[in-house]
């Protein structure tokens, strides 16, 4: 323990500019911070500081020792923080972005039922197709869906997601049934927000582009054309797995199925999460992983 004083002693005189600042700052006396960084530099046996009557200066040994002691201390820090902060029920702002309609039918549901169990809680929930960022427009997390590009933020996995190539009983039944990608240009593809569809193949992903007479930027207008027989879509789950238990949709190219798409909690890479975005998330991991999105 002898070296953590020492190491603490000698950060704050670095930090605050003198001996007497960081006696006050620790609550010792001027010479008891002085003694424990001279039996530093000596337990190091290299030289800390250069000391004049006016002033103290770090030696270039001192300067690399001083980054990684700062590290380590603020590293302390925060650790102690994170027991305190469990024993607090989240507090403040909450504020999140979904995509539209899975954001309706599956994370507004789990938000009320998580600021039930916090009630001192507040929650702002901003539903949108748009790709938002984060931080430049003030939200604390975003789920996101499919497959995420590269980026600075954190992102965790809360269940999986699949993509269906589907269509109706009646459509099939005036066109065959695809088995190849290559047989998706003798389809009448109906079109969402984008013009290619994702799949797996030869170990990897693949962007097919399809090309149709219909596109709308809506999922709910997406399935309603194709229970109605105009074409084929790519749709996620929690569209079609209703209509492929009933019958009234057809999957097709299940082979090339990309298994590797998700629900994900996406939030900035702030060293030390917050409470309430903790909670929030292990709660979204908790109920959309273990309940059947119907």
């Amino acid at each position: 323990m002898h070296r953590w004083d020492r190491i603490e002693a000698f950060t704050e005189v670095v930090r605050l500019g003198t001996f007497s600042s960081a006696a006050l700052q620790l609550k010792v006396s001027t010479s008891h911070v002085s003694r424990l960084v001279s039996q530093l530099e000596s337990q190091l046996d290299t030289p800390l500081l250069y000391r004049t009557t006016r002033q103290i200066r770090l030696t270039d040994a001192g300067a690399r020792y001083y980054d990684h002691c700062r590290l380590l201390l603020e590293g302390f820090r925060e650790a102690e923080a994170s027991l305190g902060e469990l024993q607090r029920a989240p507090r403040g702002l909450l504020s999140l972005t979904s995509a539209t309609t899975f954001g309706e039918r599956f994370i507004a549901p789990l938000v009320n039922d998580f600021q039930r169990r916090y009630p001192q809680l507040e929650v702002y929930m901003h539903f949108t197709n748009r790709q938002v960022e984060l931080i430049d427009e003030g939200f604390d997390i975003a789920i996101r869906m499919g497959v995420l590009k590269d980026s600075t933020l954190i992102a965790r996995r809360l269940c999986p997601r699949r993509e269906y190539v589907v269509g109706s009983r009646d459509y099939f039944e005036q066109m065959p049934r695809p088995h190849t990608l290559a047989e998706l240009a003798q389809h009448h593809c109906l079109l969402g927000s984008r013009n290619s569809w994702l799949f797996a193949l030869d170990g990897g992903r693949r962007e097919v582009r399809v090309q149709g007479r219909w596109q709308a930027n809506s999922g709910p207008a997406l399935l309603d054309a194709t229970l109605k027989g105009l074409g084929i879509a790519q749709l996620p789950d929690y569209y079609v797995d209703p209509y492929l238990r009933s019958g009234e949709l057809v999957s097709v190219l299940d082979t090339f199925q990309d298994t590797g798409t998700a629900v994900w909690a996406v939030y900035p890479s702030h060293r030390h999460l917050s409470p309430k975005v903790r909670l929030f998330i292990d709660f979204l991991a908790e109920h959309l992983g273990h309940e059947s999105r119907e």
